[in-house]
């Protein structure tokens, strides 16, 4: 079960009390104060782990208490401190206040630690309140309470590439081609119900490079409204780096234009926000080796005009999925130095009158002032 969101209660432990305690030893009158102070409360810690990548487990055990401070004793014995509360979050899990709104922590590296509330201070004993005037205080001090907050988890996964697009446009099974994970696969829409992630390898050690790519579900018109599986699955493509736009140009889609698909998505991501529609973009044909040459015609002319990289694919048979795995890491690496040139729209051509064309060829002809003078006169 993949569970990307979780609201959770931590309640850090609460410091132990001081004690009020006095000497009482064979041989020692009037044994001063001997109260120990009390030991601190244990701290609720988040740390972020590779091994987890949800967030199920918050959501069925949604309270989380770390262990209060013991006592303080006599003989100015403190109190043992409390045990932290650890919990392990996944690889890009940001952590909000439910009180306040604000962002606590965005995990965005491995074996971060950070301390999410904090254990109440130990009581002092009666052994602090002693001064030459005031040899046998009876004061002591109760501990601290430890630091209780609701907290809202939200995942957001890690990746290089997005892949984007309609319901079964090859999306499952491109990743699959190319990385070692296995997503479901179907021929009917909405196969895929959740994100799966997958590490492509290219070229040869000791020059070999990798990236994630991460396998959303499938976009319908409207899905900013709550169509099909909605837009809860887009934030996970929020922070990464280049977005590829899968385009069934087959006839099994049983839609006609590709033009169309292309603009219903882009559409769909800029109705989400946090600028989808302006990340680097690389479009695919998918299903080339059942293409329809029409459709196809017109994604190329369309993608020429926006500047866009197209790669014609099969995953069924490979082809094309060799040079489509070096051009995402390509375009990766290139993000990631900086050097990346974002794609600009082609020039539009300009039409030109048949009559300005032929005076443009014609060369220019001089007329002295004299006879330019009596052309205006006779006018």
């Amino acid at each position: 079960m993949f569970i990307d969101e979780a609201t959770i209660r931590v309640k850090a432990g609460d410091g132990g009390n001081g004690c009020m305690a006095f000497r009482r030893e064979k041989f020692v009158p009037r044994g001063g104060p001997s109260g120990g102070d009390g030991g601190r409360g244990g701290d609720v810690v988040m740390e972020c782990s590779e091994r987890h990548n949800t967030l199920v487990h918050f959501r069925f055990n949604p309270e989380y208490n770390a262990q209060r401070g013991r006592h303080g004793e006599g003989s100015n014995r403190t109190g043992r401190d409390g045990e932290s509360a650890v919990l392990k979050v996944p690889l890009g899990t940001i952590v909000y206040d439910m009180k306040s709104g604000e962002t606590v922590h965005d995990f965005s590296r491995a074996d971060e630690r950070l301390i999410v509330a904090h254990g109440g201070r130990g009581g002092r004993g009666n052994q602090h309140f002693a001064t030459s005037t005031h040899q046998a205080p009876t004061e002591f001090e109760y501990g601290k309470p430890g630091e209780e907050r609701v907290l809202r988890l939200e995942l957001k996964l890690l990746a290089d590439v997005g892949l984007v697009g309609y319901p079964n446009v090859g999306k499952s099974t491109l990743i699959s081609r190319i990385s070692a994970a296995r997503p479901k696969i179907a021929d009917y829409p909405f196969t895929t119900l959740e994100p799966n992630l997958g590490v492509v390898t290219i070229g040869e050690l000791p020059d070999e490079e990798s990236y994630v790519v991460a396998d959303l579900p499938g976009l319908i018109e409207g899905a900013h409204t709550g169509a099909g599986l909605g837009m809860q699955f887009l934030k996970h493509i929020e922070r990464t780096r280049l977005l590829v736009h899968l385009i069934d140009v087959s006839d099994a889609s049983g839609r006609p234009d590709t033009v169309k698909d292309f603009k219903v998505i882009m559409g769909e991501l800029a109705g989400f926000g946090s600028g989808l529609q302006d990340k680097p973009m690389i479009v695919v044909a998918s299903k080339i080796d059942v293409v329809n040459p029409d459709k196809l015609k017109q994604l190329r002319k369309h993608c020429k005009k926006l500047g866009l990289e197209l790669y014609e694919i099969s995953a069924a048979t490979g082809q094309g999925i060799q040079e489509l795995k070096y051009a995402m890491g390509r375009a990766v690496r290139q993000i990631r130095e900086g050097s990346y040139v974002p794609a600009r729209p082609a020039p539009e051509k300009k039409t030109v009158s048949a009559r300005k064309a032929r005076k443009k060829a014609e060369p220019a002809r001089r007329i002295p002032k004299r006879a330019a003078f009596k052309k205006r006169k006779t006018r």
